[in-house]
C-alpha cells in the first residue's frame, strides 16, 4: 500500500495521533505465522501475564482489551452491582470523553466532583460519598482516579494511598484509569506498583495506545476479590479479541524491557521543553503544572485560531481561551522549537 500522508507532519493535539513504535511493529511480525489458539489461550498472552507480574507482583489477573473506553467500562462494571455509582473528577475521561458508554454499556452512574487540578482527595470524595441505603440515589461503591490526570497532573504514591484507604474505609473499591500510566511512572521516577498495587488500587486500566502501541490496553486486576464475572463481561462488552496474540504481543514489547519508560519519559521531556520555551511571556498563562506530557495555557484572543492554521491542537476551555498541547513519544526537539517560535511570533 502506498503512503498517502506526510510522515514528517506532527501536531500537538493528542498522543493518540502518533504512530506505532517500530519495535512494536517488529513484535507483531514476529508473532505472525502459523496457528495459535484463539481468544487468549495462546502462548503470547500467557507470557504477557508473566511480564505483568514483574511490574505488579503475583496473584494478579490480566485481560487484554482493544481500547481505553472498553478497559474503563469493563473494569468498573465488574466492580459494581447494577445500582452502583462511581465517584470521579468532573474532568475525568470516563465522564467527558467516553460518550454514554459508562451509563449505557456499563450500567452505572457517574458521581462527579469539581477539582482544581483533576485530582481527587479524600475530602472531595466525601462530597459524593453519601446516601448509602437511600433507594433514590445510586450507591457510591467505587472511586476512579486517572493517572496521569486529564489536566496533566500526577498523583504521588502517598496521595493514591490516602484515597485508597479512605475509599476502602467507606466500603468502596478503587479503580485507576491508567491511559497515561507510563507518563506518570516516568514523571515520578517510581515503578508502576508503587502507586497502584502497593498503594491500594484494586483494578487498573493499563494504557498502551498513547505510548506507542497500535490499539492495545489491559484490565489488570490487582485485587481479585474486587471483581465479579470479568471474563463474561469482557465478551458481553465486545472486548474479547479472537486473535489476542497480536494484542498481547504489543503490550509485551512495551513492558518486557524499558521501552515503556523510554517513550513516556521522552514525551514528558518534550512537554517540559515546550513549557520552558514559553515561560516568562507575560501574555501566556500556564493553568496547570506540567508533570507529564501535557501543557495547558491560556492564550491571548485570536492567537489559537492563527496557530491552528499550521498546527493541530484542541481548545480545553473556549470561554477562557485555555488550550491543551500534548507531546507524544515521537515528538522531536525540532517540532517543539518550531512550535515555540510560531507562538512567540503571534504573542
Amino acid at each position: 500500500m502506498q503512503r498517502v500522508h506526510d510522515a514528517a507532519w506532527r501536531g500537538f493535539a493528542s498522543d493518540n495521533y502518533a504512530g506505532v513504535h517500530p519495535r512494536v511493529l517488529e513484535a507483531l511480525a514476529a508473532v505472525n505465522g502459523g496457528h495459535q489458539i484463539a481468544y487468549g489461550e495462546d502462548v503470547y498472552t500467557e507470557h504477557l501475564h508473566q511480564v505483568m507480574t514483574t511490574h505488579f507482583g503475583i496473584d494478579i489477573e490480566v485481560f487484554p482489551v482493544f481500547n481505553g473506553t472498553g478497559a474503563n467500562v469493563l473494569s468498573l462494571q465488574s466492580m459494581l452491582p447494577r445500582w452502583g455509582g462511581v465517584i470521579c473528577a468532573q474532568t475525568a475521561h470516563v465522564n467527558n470523553d467516553e460518550s454514554t458508554a459508562p451509563e449505557t454499556v456499563g450500567g452505572f452512574k457517574l458521581l462527579t466532583v469539581e477539582t482544581p487540578d483533576g485530582k481527587l482527595t479524600p475530602e472531595l470524595i466525601d462530597t459524593q460519598a453519601h446516601g448509602l441505603g437511600d433507594e433514590h440515589r445510586a450507591q457510591a461503591l467505587a472511586v476512579t482516579i486517572t493517572q496521569s490526570t486529564e489536566l496533566g497532573t500526577v498523583y504521588t504514591p502517598e496521595e493514591v494511598t490516602a484515597i485508597a484507604d479512605h475509599a476502602h474505609s467507606l466500603g468502596m473499591k478503587l479503580h485507576m484509569d491508567g491511559a497515561r500510566i507510563s507518563n506518570a511512572a516516568a514523571s515520578l521516577g517510581v515503578p508502576f506498583r508503587a502507586f497502584t498495587r502497593d498503594a491500594g488500587v484494586d483494578v487498573l486500566s493499563f494504557g498502551g495506545t498513547k505510548n506507542g502501541l497500535m490499539g492495545a490496553e489491559a484490565v489488570v486486576v490487582l485485587n481479585p476479590e474486587a471483581v465479579n464475572g470479568l471474563i463474561y463481561l469482557r465478551k458481553m462488552n465486545m472486548q474479547l479479541s479472537s486473535k489476542m496474540r497480536f494484542t498481547s504481543a504489543q503490550l509485551t514489547a512495551l513492558l518486557e524491557g524499558d521501552l515503556w519508560h523510554h517513550l513516556a519519559n521522552h514525551a514528558n521531556q518534550m512537554a517540559q521543553r515546550l513549557r520552558k520555551g514559553l515561560e516568562g511571556i507575560s501574555s501566556i498563562t500556564f493553568t496547570q503544572k506540567t508533570q507529564s506530557n501535557g501543557v495547558f495555557v491560556i492564550l491571548p484572543a485570536g492567537v489559537a485560531d492563527e496557530l491552528r492554521k499550521e498546527f493541530r491542537f484542541y481548545d480545553w476551555n473556549p470561554a477562557t481561551g485555555e488550550v491543551r498541547w500534548m507531546c507524544a513519544w515521537d515528538t522531536t526537539e525540532d517540532d517543539v522549537d518550531y512550535f515555540i517560535e510560531a507562538v512567540k511570533k503571534l504573542v
